[in-house]
Parts: C-alpha cells; structure tokens; sequence
C-alpha cells in the first residue's frame, strides 16, 4: 500500500565518499535513482536534506563565527544540496519540487504546507531546504516537524550505518545494533539517533522513526515500503 514518508538526507548522502565534502554526481543520482524507482510505485516521498557536506554551523568551519549566522550559511547549504538532488530525481524521470523555509524565489518555491501536500497528491517528489528557517534548530527538528505537518506515516533517516548501536561501531567492533527501540529508551540513554527536540516531536506527534544504512543498495525503497530494516524507534 502507498505510504507518504518524510526522508532525511544527511550532508553525506551528497558528498564524495573520498573526501566526504563536495558534491559527487555519482553518489547523488544513486540516491535520486532509488527514489524516483519507488516513487513510481505510487509512494509519497518528500525529503528533507542537510548540508554538511559544503558548511555545518557547529563545526570548526564555524569556529569563532557567530551562531545565528553559521547556522544560516549551513541553511543555504542545504539549499545548494536540493537544488542537485532535484536535478538527478528529474533526470531519473521523478517531477520534483523544491520548497525552502528561507524565501529564494528565483530558484525554489517559498514552504507553503498546503502547496507541499498537493504536490505529493500529484505524485511529485518534495525537497525541503534551509531547515526550519531558524537558527538553532537541527534538519533532524525539520523533518520531525515537516513529517508532522504534511501527515506523513513516518520518518526515515538515513545514515552511514546499519541502525542505533549501543557504541559507536566505528570505535567499538563489540558494539550491539538494537533493533527496536522507544522514544524514551532513546532519550534516557543517550543514544544519537536524532536530537531530543527531533525525538520529543516525532513522540508527541507518533511518528516512528526508522534508521538505516544508505550505503546498501535498494535500502531506501524497502524503508519507505515500511520494511524492517536498520532500527525502529516507535
């Protein structure tokens, strides 16, 4: 059955694997082909992306700058990451709109609530950019609140890793992926899944939230297809 899903792209899922910065074409139209194959089946699928990749406001980038205005360079940021990703999902066949929470109207349509659900209904892929517009708020707090607004049926979050680990498994090879987690049992422990804000939204607004490994082929279609995969947090 066709889901309406609320996708969150990390700066990483742009960049070059090498470097981990930039813009890799490669990497960005594998990602645009698996959406626009899933889009095709009739899903909803709209997408909120960072931009770490090309400027993070808490970042040594930001060293000295003042927080306000690195968080806004990290929101244009992300707003050069849709712009990309719009082109490949295009490219691959899927009619793509980009809505940002800071008005640039020359390049992408200003966030109307309404107007971003129509074009879902018309089966056009979503990218939401610049965050929520404010700073101080995370792209994992964007798209708690986007998937609440638009009535989406969960929040997928894509990583590097297969799921929520008790450890980081890049430091501790002993480290337990869990597979089932609730929002409280995220918070209490610490876990970096999302940040509380993120977390505390999608618990009041009974959004699961599933994590998963973006590396792995066709991982993307079976999350939106609601297949367990990676970590649940419900």
């Amino acid at each position: 059955m066709p889901r309406r899903v609320a996708l969150k792209l990390s700066g990483e899922s742009f960049a070059d694997p090498e470097t981990g910065f930039g813009i890799d074409p490669p990497t960005v139209h594998a990602v645009a082909t698996e959406v626009a194959g899933v889009a095709a089946e009739g899903h909803q699928i709209a997408m909120v992306v960072g931009g770490g990749n090309i400027f993070r406001g808490l970042s040594s980038q930001a060293s000295g700058m003042d927080r306000a205005n690195a968080d806004y360079m990290g929101m244009l940021a992300t707003v050069i990451n849709a712009l990309a990703l719009r082109d490949a999902l295009e490219s691959a066949g899927c009619p793509t709109r980009v809505q940002t929470a800071i008005e640039i109207r020359s390049v992408a349509e200003p966030y109307i609530r309404l107007r971003a659900i129509r074009h879902l209904e018309k089966g056009r892929a979503v990218v939401f950019a610049a965050g929520t517009g404010n700073p101080y708020f995370t792209t994992d707090t964007t798209v708690a609140l986007r998937a609440a607004e638009i009535g989406a049926a969960a929040v997928l979050k894509a990583t590097k890793v297969d799921g929520v680990y008790d450890d980081d498994p890049a430091t501790n090879p002993n480290a337990t992926l869990l597979r089932d987690l609730t929002y409280m049992e995220v918070i209490e422990k610490g876990l970096r899944v999302m940040d509380t804000t993120a977390i505390t939204m999608c618990m009041e607004n009974h959004l699961p939230i599933r994590v998963f490994n973006i590396s792995v082929p066709g991982n993307i279609a079976k999350a939106v297809r609601g297949e367990a995969i990676g970590t649940l947090v419900h």
